[in-house]
């Protein structure tokens, strides 16, 4: 078999060479693909004097931005690795990513520059760059010596030699999970695993070259970059790329740019749908808005199909780039609640999380395990973690449970570690939190299994709710008891203004938890 260049600097190189539309739109600024391939070819050169070499490892820390994108491209001309890092993180966290890693140089925005500068003598990084490029920053001061300013990385005009040649099995990046338990973990992926995912999202979604793809969603996370961002720079498309998400200004850019492709987690979805004048846009140019990253409630899917649009959901994880598998849009209304059907090129199989044994038959919970080109290599530098996810046949154990109805679709029903068990029974919180969001005064709702002396563990459901409902725990148990066995019911009720999220959207159970054990405990009914 021949190998065959995959770079995606390369890929961008190509697209400059040819007139189109804008390749970004960031903060309503145009930058054409050839000003946006020089940059890259300038910084690369620079990064190259500064003694960045293929295999090393460069970290990015900021919003979405075009510094972002740039030092993605970058790595891939020089053949390094590039680490976006969460900048929701503490200082604590951030250092043991970069120590992980072994980050050779580190690109960092201001706002972002003190904390770096309280580890700076606890990693390695032996070049620091900071980014002085974009007006939508914050100012930036003097730096001391110690940093050099992208702007002098851009403008040096040094010789530039040609991208690198980057195949299937060559390292891209290092994405590092949430860390829901102990520490991150780096997960390896390779230009493969990326350039597959595009592969998988081009045949079954309703991707076209010159789309329109808006990106609000961190693109530190793998859906954020590589679910529709990625794809879209090297094919030819136009990404409206905005810093962080704001659903007023999201819908904005929706009507305004004639967006055709989006990626957003349920929340962002639930938010934009409570925007005015929501109803009354016109989202007729959306042809593919794709969710995924958490269960997509079914009340959120019929808001959408209220507008005529079909939310796509879609499932999958870092490890997988990030889709594994998918429900096209003609099947939303009649599958709802469906992650949908394998990827083309992605295997999929369920067995019994305790025993390992394959589940062949239908409407039977088991963990979902993944095996393709889109799957990563490992986790770095982490061996045994390696070892316990990943088989010597290539199949993931994603911790994920979920069943397989007659056609063959598969149901999210919820992560292997967030199940309670309450009386010897297994209660998943996603099933119970589908139907909470249900209720009417519910707006968002989380479920946490909380110690109890009778039971082991019982439901606490934590809910933001409608301004001036406060439903209660008997409410609560009468309406879900309408949908579920009894023993998943909830037992404790807490109203809060907001739940707890990530950046990435998705709810943050760790930290829920230690808000709710922070609080003094409410009797079982």
């Amino acid at each position: 078999m021949v190998a065959v260049d995959i770079s995606p600097a390369a890929a961008l190189y190509r697209r400059a060479l040819y007139p189109g539309p804008p390749a970004v739109i960031y903060e309503d600024r145009e930058i054409l693909a050839d000003e946006l391939a020089r940059t890259v070819r300038e910084f690369a050169a620079g990064l190259s004097a500064h003694g960045l070499r293929r295999g090393d490892r460069i970290a990015y820390l900021g919003f979405n931005s075009p510094a972002f994108l740039v030092t993605l491209f970058a790595a891939a001309h020089l053949g390094a690795v590039f680490v976006p890092v969460n900048f929701r993180l503490a200082a604590d966290e951030v250092r043991h990513i970069l120590n992980d890693c072994g980050a050779h140089t580190l690109v960092v925005e201001e706002g972002h520059r003190e904390l770096v500068a309280s580890v700076r003598q606890d990693v390695p990084a032996r070049s620091l760059v900071l980014v002085d490029t974009d007006p939508e920053c914050p100012a930036t001061p003097e730096p001391d010596p110690a940093w050099t300013p992208l702007s002098a990385l851009h403008g040096a005009h040094r010789p530039v030699r040609e991208p690198v040649a980057l195949y299937e099995g060559d390292l891209a990046a290092l994405m590092y999970t949430s860390g829901t338990t102990g520490r991150p973990k780096g997960v390896m992926l390779t230009h493969g695993n990326l350039w597959w995912n595009a592969v998988n999202v081009d045949s079954v979604v309703d991707t076209r070259a010159d789309d329109v793809n808006l990106a609000v969603a961190p693109l530190f996370h793998i859906g954020g970059l590589n679910a529709l961002t990625l794809r879209t720079l090297v094919r030819g498309g136009t990404v409206i790329l905005r810093r962080g998400f704001d659903p007023a200004r999201c819908l904005e850019d929706l009507v305004r740019y004639r967006v055709n492709t989006f990626f957003a987690v349920p929340a962002m979805y639930a938010a934009l749908a409570r925007t005015p004048r929501f109803a009354e846009s016109d989202l007729s140019a959306l042809r593919s808005p794709i969710a995924a990253g958490a269960p997509v409630p079914p009340q959120l899917i019929r808001d959408y199909d209220a507008v005529g649009l079909l939310l796509q959901q879609a499932w999958g994880l870092t490890e997988t780039a990030p889709f594994a598998t998918y429900l096209p849009a003609p099947l939303t209304s009649r599958k709802t609640g469906s992650a949908g059907l394998p990827m083309p090129y992605t295997e999929i199989r369920l067995i019994d999380p305790v025993t390992g044994a394959e589940i062949d038959s239908p409407d039977t919970q088991g963990e979902i395990c993944v095996r393709g080109p889109n799957v990563a290599v490992g986790y770095w530098d982490n061996p045994e973690a390696t070892r316990t996810a990943f088989d010597d046949r290539g199949w993931f154990r994603t911790g994920d449970i979920a069943y397989r109805d007659e056609d063959g679709f598969h149901y999210i029903v919820d992560r292997l570690k967030d199940m309670i068990i309450s009386g010897g029974e297994n209660i998943y919180p996603a099933e119970v939190e589908r139907v909470l969001v249900e209720h009417p005064d519910v707006l968002d709702a989380a479920v946490v299994g909380v110690p109890d002396p009778k039971w082991g563990e019982t439901v606490l459901a934590v809910l933001a709710c409608r301004p001036g409902a406060r439903p209660t725990v008997e409410e609560v148990r009468e309406f879900t008891g309408r949908h579920l066995a009894r023993y998943k019911l909830p037992t404790r009720v807490e109203v809060v203004e907001r739940l707890p999220r990530n950046a990435s959207g998705k709810l943050d159970k760790p930290e829920l938890r230690r808000q709710v054990t922070a609080r003094p405990a409410v009797p079982t009914p």
